[in-house]
């Protein structure tokens, strides 16, 4: 058997698949002031009282260190850099998040970092990759000592140019941790060696942040794991896709800053794979935010420019866009009498009014139950029953008495404005990147996916909507079909024709070695694995790079790159230009790929199909009311109708119909 746990911000998802595809699910709350206690539970739950020995891995995707970082909960850091380079961080790239608010916070991580614990040394790498000035040992050692006096926990050592000798931060972080023994220390050349040096820097700070934050999280998960009698080593899902082993992921926790959006995106690639898809985009609805992805070729987008909040983390990350709306969205009447949904989240604790956790604010899910969308009594699997009363008074009192409306039309219009934000979501990584959303199916996920999918497929013209076999916990089974991935990567910043072939040869073989090295040390075989290698270029002049592709093996690699990033650029931008190109960094990643075991729902023909009251496109009618376990695989549904599920329930509108298959459901729409 395999385990997949992946932390969310209301509810905790955990599954357990056997190697013939049986899946057991659950969710249980998240617990913000501890997350790991939540894994511990759901584990206890998902073993029983035997089955440790059968566990063959044990996944988990977690948003704890994203959190820190936005939180401003991460470990106290100090800087040490380039004498004169001092205020990089605080710089930034002078630009705005917003150019028409009056009120806004600091743009850059000032306060990760603030003055008093940036401290500048005398040393100088060149552009040249040569070193202009030796680094002065004693002024590192006693920049080690007053960032500890300032209460520093982690030092963050970014020098000028170290991507292309990084000598001077290796020799620093040598003196740091011989003054400071055990001191959690990143080094900018390891972390992001590219050029850029506000980005870096911004890179190598977290970075160093989240190590004695991860390190004991990821201590607490080992020690719970170990507990429950699991013989299996943690990996983690990391931000590209992949999955890392517990060691690799404290040497680099920057690496899982989106670690559950990802395993999401994985594990709607793998079930538009088993529908016959190679293309789709996917949203995740969860309780607190939507996680929306494009798919290509079998696997989710890739972008190099990742973000955190409105700082930039220069890490390889899955595509995701997240906003905040969910099941735990908000409702509220602004200043001028609109109504809003969102951004503010109702959480898991207290949660919406139904919950009758003492939340009194009316959210999203609130309205599902007053609509009859949502059964109270069956809301996760029933063990956590509703009060739709609370749920009702809440919208009455805040909503519908304000704006002078009925219950039923406040619901809906929760609802609209809602759908309209996710819908939004999906235009902004298809639309506006020039991609027509109508060509591609939608995978409805998350514990509240199946309630607006229709909805947003409607309003984007989509014809197709892929529902998973466990939608609910789908970021924890795509943890089940994620590689082991490991990348390594060198900068450079030369023209690429002043490069030696040998010399471009020599640092592809040392990328490879490293990648492979790596694999071994999380006990897999690297001869099973597959290497990709990509190359950053961009014409002398540009200040951004694009990633092009670069054959293993191929006995010219600078022409390929050459020859790649010409083709890619007349592509991504329309023309190509008549400048030398320069090589900006190599990088090479290892995945190896475990053979997927499409999930398949529980055969239950007996279960008892029912009628009620719910209001489905404005409409108000009697449907049905089908619980998923009862449809055969090939039995087609028509709507209006409500599929019901332990983790979710699925609206289909009258002009849908849904198609049962083992592992999916296909909703549809006729043109």
């Amino acid at each position: 058997m395999d385990i997949g746990i992946d932390i969310g911000g209301t509810f905790t998802d955990a599954v357990l698949r056997g190697m013939d595809g049986s899946l057991r699910s659950l969710k249980v709350p998240s617990t913000p002031d501890d997350p790991a206690r939540a894994v511990g539970q759901a584990l206890q739950r998902l073993l029983g009282d035997g089955g440790a020995e059968d566990v063959r891995r044990f996944l988990h995707g977690t948003t704890v260190a994203t959190n820190a970082i936005l939180e401003n909960t991460a470990a106290p850091v100090g800087l040490i850099t380039t004498r004169g380079f001092g205020d990089v961080i605080e710089l930034g790239r002078m630009t705005r998040a917003s150019n028409y608010d009056l009120l806004f916070g600091p743009q850059t991580p000032v306060a990760l970092i603030p003055a008093a614990r940036r401290i500048e040394v005398t040393e100088r790498i060149g552009a040249d990759g040569t070193v202009w000035e030796p680094l002065d040992e004693a002024e590192v050692a006693r920049a080690a000592k007053a960032l500890e006096a300032e209460g520093a926990k982690a030092v963050a050592i970014c020098f000028l140019f170290a991507f292309l000798d990084p000598v001077h931060e290796r020799r620093a972080r040598e003196i740091v941790q011989a003054t400071l023994p055990g001191m959690a220390v990143s080094l900018s050349s390891e972390v992001d060696p590219a050029p850029r040096e506000y980005e870096r820097t911004c890179a190598t700070a977290f970075d160093a942040a989240l190590k004695p934050v991860m390190s004991d999280y990821l201590g607490r998960i080992e020690t719970i794991i170990g507990a429950v009698g699991l013989g299996v080593p943690l990996q983690v899902m990391h931000s590209r896709g992949g999955l890392l082993g517990a060691a690799a992921a404290r040497d680099k926790p920057i690496r899982l800053t989106l670690s559950g959006p990802s395993a999401a995106a994985i594990g709607a690639a793998a079930v538009l794979w088993e529908a016959g898809f190679t293309e789709g985009v996917s949203i995740d609805v969860g309780g607190t935010s939507a996680d929306v992805a494009v798919i290509r070729g079998g696997a989710p987008a890739l972008r190099m420019d990742g973000m955190i909040g409105t700082f930039p983390v220069r890490v390889p990350t899955a595509d995701v866009l997240a906003i905040a709306a969910g099941g735990g969205s908000i409702a509220w009447i602004d200043d001028a009498g609109g109504l809003r949904v969102g951004p503010r989240s109702a959480g898991a604790a207290p949660g919406p009014a139904c919950y009758g956790r003492g939340g009194t604010c009316p959210a999203v899910l609130d309205a599902s139950v007053v609509l009859g969308l949502v059964d109270p009594a069956r809301f996760a699997a029933g063990e956590l029953p509703l009060d739709a009363d609370a749920a009702a008074a809440a919208i009455e009192r805040e909503v519908a008495g304000p704006l002078a409306m009925g219950l039923r039309e406040a619901a809906v219009a929760i609802h609209r404005i809602i759908n309209a934000t996710m819908a939004e979501a999906v235009r902004a990584v298809t639309v506006a990147r020039g991609v027509d959303p109508r060509e591609l199916p939608l995978v409805a996920a998350g514990g509240g996916g199946g309630l607006h999918a229709y909805a947003i497929a409607e309003d984007l013209g989509q014809t197709r909507i892929v529902i998973p076999a466990a939608p609910g916990v789908l970021a924890a089974t795509g943890l089940l079909d994620a590689p082991l991935e490991h990348d390594a990567a060198r900068g450079f910043g030369r023209l690429l024709d002043e490069l030696p072939e040998e010399e471009l040869c020599a640092a592809i073989a040392a990328l490879v070695a490293e990648t492979r090295a790596a694999m071994e040390a999380d006990g897999a075989d690297p001869d099973r694995a597959e290497t990709m290698l990509t190359a950053s270029a961009s014409f002398v002049g540009q200040g951004h790079s694009l990633e092009v592709p670069l054959p293993h093996g191929a006995a010219e690699p600078r022409a390929a790159i050459r020859d790649g990033f010409i083709a890619l650029h007349r592509a991504t931008y329309g023309h190509a230009r008549e400048a030398p190109v320069r090589l900006v960094a190599l990088r090479a990643v290892q995945r190896l790929r475990v053979i997927p075991v499409p999930p398949r729902v529980a055969a239950g023909g007996d279960a008892v199909r029912t009628r009620r009251m719910a209001v489905i496109a404005g409409l108000a009618e009697e449907v049905a009311v089908v619980p998923r376990a009862a449809l055969r695989p090939g039995e087609i549904l028509q709507g209006p109708a409500i599929i019901e599920q332990d983790d979710t329930t699925v609206v289909v509108p009258a002009s849908w119909r849904v198609t049962a298959y083992p592992a999916h459901l296909l909703m549809e729409r006729p043109l």
